[in-house]
């Protein structure tokens, strides 16, 4: 009897103690990313994929210096044999996915299966992802009701931004940075003024912009002019659509200087419509600056709202992501 109790006891410490060392660590993997904000984009996709046998840690390309960006990145993964075993590189593609093999940054980019990229230009697309901007006005207000279709917004600013989208890609692609220059297509295509009256309005002042543009890189260059349509045939195949050319255009001119111009009227008329109700409903004065008070300190303020938006999984270039994410865990 005493060698049976003996014996369960010693059993009890061996399977603890194999909990607490287990015979296979986990594999750590490192991900590389570019800046502070890219941890929290990064971090939740790859915990996606991880398991007993591995896990990702998401660290900043360097751990003595502040130095951060694309290029660290890149310098500190492509130079090295640890790169797809127990290492890889997360960036934001800018325009190099479009690229599609023209620069050497580029072809090292898309060719390397162990170097994650955004396909959109940058996180800051995803956060700005028409579907989702609804959801980001709720959050931020707290008040539900549709102002603006955010898809058609967004759908049509993409549309009369498409082709000259196209010049700019076709001069940056020929390494010509001067003569049509990003700053100078941001510049056509940002948002003014708008009106909530009718906000598609501030869509045709932007229109007459990229128009007038339009015309004259046309009549200045002729002989580009249908090399531009056949590129406009090739980017189809890799994702860039008339209607959603603004997930591929510089990320944060999209989100200062067209969705935070849109977002921020609409959620001031739906937090005056919350209060106005407030003040309709409230039985007496107290009762009126109590709950008025309890909505306001509930508010979020819309930018930080919008940086911190996840509404993104239905997004099909994300979901060109995943797969890849998905294809490298199954190999290792």
């Amino acid at each position: 009897m005493a060698k049976k109790l003996k014996d369960n006891i010693s059993s009890a410490y061996f399977d603890a103690a194999h909990k607490l060392y287990p015979r296979k660590t986990r594999r750590r993997i490192i991900a590389y990313v570019e800046s502070y904000e890219d941890i929290a984009f990064w971090k939740p996709l790859l915990a996606e994929f991880e398991n007993e046998e591995r896990y990702f840690q998401v660290m900043l390309p360097s751990t003595t210096t502040l130095t951060k960006g694309k290029k660290m990145v890149l310098m500190n993964t492509l130079n090295t044999a640890e790169l797809g075993k127990s290492l890889i590189a997360c960036v934001d593609s800018d325009y190099d996915y479009l690229m599609q093999g023209i620069t050497p940054l580029s072809r090292k980019i898309n060719k390397n299966k162990y170097i994650f990229q955004t396909y959109a230009y940058a996180i800051e697309n995803y956060r700005c992802y028409a579907e989702s901007l609804h959801g980001v006005c709720v959050q931020a207000t707290l008040n539900d009701r549709y102002l603006v279709n955010f898809t058609k917004f967004m759908g049509r600013y993409s549309e009369i931004a498409y082709p000259l989208f196209l010049w700019c890609i076709w001069f940056y692609r020929n390494r010509d940075t001067n003569t049509f220059s990003i700053t100078d297509f941001n510049c056509c295509v940002r948002i003014r003024n708008i009106s909530m009256r009718n906000p598609y309005q501030s869509l045709d002042g932007m229109s007459n912009h990229v128009t007038e543009k339009l015309a004259e890189l046309e009549r200045r260059f002729p002989e580009y002019r249908q090399n531009v349509i056949d590129l406009g045939t090739e980017l189809r195949e890799v994702g860039l659509y008339p209607d959603t050319t603004y997930l591929f255009i510089q990320g944060h001119h999209i989100m200062d200087n067209v969705v935070l111009k849109i977002l921020n009227p609409v959620c001031t008329i739906l937090r005056r419509e919350r209060e106005n109700d407030i003040q309709r409903l409230a039985e007496h004065n107290q009762h009126y600056r109590n709950e008025l008070t309890s909505y306001q300190n509930s508010q979020t303020n819309v930018n930080l709202v919008l940086r911190k938006n996840t509404n993104f999984g239905g997004l099909y270039l994300y979901q060109w992501l995943r797969k890849d994410i998905q294809k490298f865990v199954d190999e290792l």
